[in-house]
């Protein structure tokens, strides 16, 4: 017995006596495990440490990893090696476009240092695989280049989504104008052909796509605006959008339930929603 309460105490006995090795040095770790730590710190907390640990702060890895992650995709990832290009050179060069885009001076810093190839597909897909870029300057520039703009919308994808939920991605892709123009007709035209190709099973046409997004944007105005008083019944709208589509049909079912995701969600496009 006494045996046995020796055995049953030993274990704890030894697990205290365990000491746990501090190590305030990084570069004393194993490379792939130092590298691991530095990947969580940004651009900023990155070149601080290469103050200390240059040769690990600097690892192209690193820097790829942190360009990828703010920007996608830039034409220059793809000779970065050949012409013996740094990433962290190629981050602080995009970080410098970015914010002289977003001032207003467009694609000339990206072009002029070769980040973007001056080609439509080049800038399309640095377009649709960044989020750093002001909404409001992207659509100056779209609004002066309608290949570029076509192009982006091709890239979307929206298979089996609700029309509602659809045109609300389209708009945080594509910044809605602040005003109902010539400019929205565009963008609801290039949607309403790409919605249609990704969701042709669903029988209605470009025609009636068109058609149906105008009426969900007049419908968020209507339930979402303080200056309307009197809001469009769910009836209502089914009369409205049933009269207002005359090469096609639309069932009752579909156009309720097309209210119901406006009544619930809010509007489609915020700018356009909010213009007087």
């Amino acid at each position: 017995m006494g045996q046995m309460f020796d055995r049953q105490v030993a274990g704890p006995t030894l697990h205290t006596q365990k000491q746990v090795t501090k190590i305030s040095d990084i570069s004393q770790l194993p490379p792939e495990l130092a590298l691991q730590i530095l990947k969580n710190l940004n651009a900023t907390d990155l070149c601080l440490a290469a103050c200390v640990w240059q040769t690990l702060a600097n690892d192209e890895i690193l820097w790829l990893g942190l360009c990828k992650s703010n920007w996608g995709y830039a034409s220059v990832y793809k000779r970065a090696r050949d012409e013996g290009i740094s990433f962290r050179r190629i981050y602080l060069q995009l970080d410098e476009g970015t914010l002289r885009f977003n001032a207003g001076q467009g694609l000339q810093y990206f072009l002029e240092n070769r980040l973007i190839d001056d080609v439509c597909e080049e800038i399309c897909q640095f377009f649709h695989n960044t989020r750093k870029l002001r909404s409001v300057e992207k659509r100056k520039l779209l609004q002066t280049r309608r290949d570029i703009l076509e192009r982006l919308v091709e890239l979307q994808s929206y298979e089996n989504q609700f029309l509602p939920n659809a045109l609300r991605q389209f708009f945080a892709k594509l910044d809605a104008p602040e005003d109902r123009n010539e400019y929205l007709s565009i963008l609801i035209e290039n949607f309403s052909k790409r919605f249609h190709e990704c969701n042709k099973d669903l029988g209605l046409s470009t025609e009636t796509i068109y058609v149906l997004c105008f009426s969900l944007i007049l419908l968020s105005i209507d339930l979402t605006s303080p200056h309307v008083k009197n809001k469009m019944s769910k009836r209502e709208f089914i009369r409205n959008t049933r009269r207002a589509i005359i090469n096609g049909t639309l069932s009752d079912e579909l156009a309720g339930h097309l209210y119901d995701n406006i009544y619930l969600i809010g509007h489609v496009a915020r700018s356009a929603t909010t213009a007087n």
